[in-house]
């Protein structure tokens, strides 16, 4: 493992806890406010637009077919701000009874929920999104804990038009998930576990079997340094957001399994997406500060399925 410091510009700042960040066609960025539960249009020029309010902890974020934005719902946190930082204390708001999908209007901010429960049981803390090229997404939970119990999290697949959801992996505490370029493997941030793993994609919500273990370890981070979502190179590098112990941006090679961390200043820099004319920019969101960063790396993220 090798550490780097992160270059970047801080685009906005203000925002209240920060994350799945969207890069869209105009040049602005969409992020969530987990705190607030809300859904932030960035412009390139930092001014903020409020796009919907779903309530809750509105979490990843992605872009469907139809050019409506899906967000994972992981039901909200309880937060606390001191010295202009802002901090969950893991406990679920009171009132709290499951996270959820939405589908969100971008031009007129209507929320309407999809899913909230797969086979009888209710969803945890959804967390993070990704389409395929079939139109149907992938979503994490990371589970949640309530006082003394735990709900269990897992990995998903469902269609945006309501029309099907599954689970496709139970009880892993899943966060960040994505596709490689080749569209056969199935990235997964296991947080607390401080790992990466992978699953060979079978078919549309379907991998291929594990024998014992979830999946297989594609890398293996420091104890302390808590991978969080992430964004994919063309060329099949992994950009892992991290936490707590060497926070900043990962860049994993599924190949070796190296680690090489780009340090950023806040403890909990959470997610990353690319974009621009030659998708070679970057924007990061940094959780406790409420900033919203941009760098530039030296080659290309990987186009994902659908923008607008």
């Amino acid at each position: 493992m090798g550490n780097l410091q992160l270059k970047y510009e801080v685009v906005t700042d203000g925002l209240r806890f920060p994350e799945g960040p969207v890069w869209m066609k105009d040049g602005s960025v969409i992020v969530v406010e987990i705190e607030s539960g809300r859904i932030v249009r960035v412009r390139p020029d930092g001014k903020k637009e409020v796009v919907a309010t779903p309530g809750g902890g509105p979490n990843g974020a992605a872009i469907g077919p139809d050019g409506a934005l899906y967000v994972c719902n992981n039901g909200g946190f309880i937060f606390f701000e001191k010295d202009g930082v802002i901090m969950a204390e893991g406990d679920p708001p009171p009132g709290y009874d499951g996270g959820w999908l939405d589908r969100i209007d971008i031009t007129t901010g209507k929320v309407t929920r999809l899913y909230d429960k797969v086979d009888g049981r209710r969803l945890a803390g959804p967390n993070d999104i990704v389409f395929d090229d079939q139109g149907g997404f992938w979503f994490t939970d990371l589970g949640k804990r309530v006082g003394n119990a735990t709900y269990d999290g897992g990995i998903f697949y469902a269609k945006p038009d309501g029309s099907m959801i599954k689970r496709v992996v139970d009880r892993v505490y899943a966060n960040g998930i994505g596709i490689s370029p080749d569209k056969k493997t199935l990235y997964v941030a296991l947080t607390y576990e401080s790992l990466l793993i992978a699953f060979n994609i079978t078919g549309p919500g379907e991998v291929e079997p594990s024998a014992m273990l979830p999946g297989r370890v594609v890398a293996a981070f420091a104890p302390r340094q808590w991978p969080d979502s992430f964004a994919l190179t063309a060329d099949g590098d992994v950009y892992v957001g991290t936490n707590l112990e060497n926070a900043g941006i990962a860049v994993v090679n599924p190949a070796t399994g190296a680690v090489t961390n780009h340090l950023s200043p806040d403890p909990l820099t959470t997610n990353i997406c690319f974009g621009g004319l030659d998708f070679r920019d970057a924007w990061v969101t940094c959780s406790t500060t409420g900033r919203l960063f941009k760098t530039r790396w030296e080659k290309p993220g990987l186009r994902l399925s659908y923008y607008a």
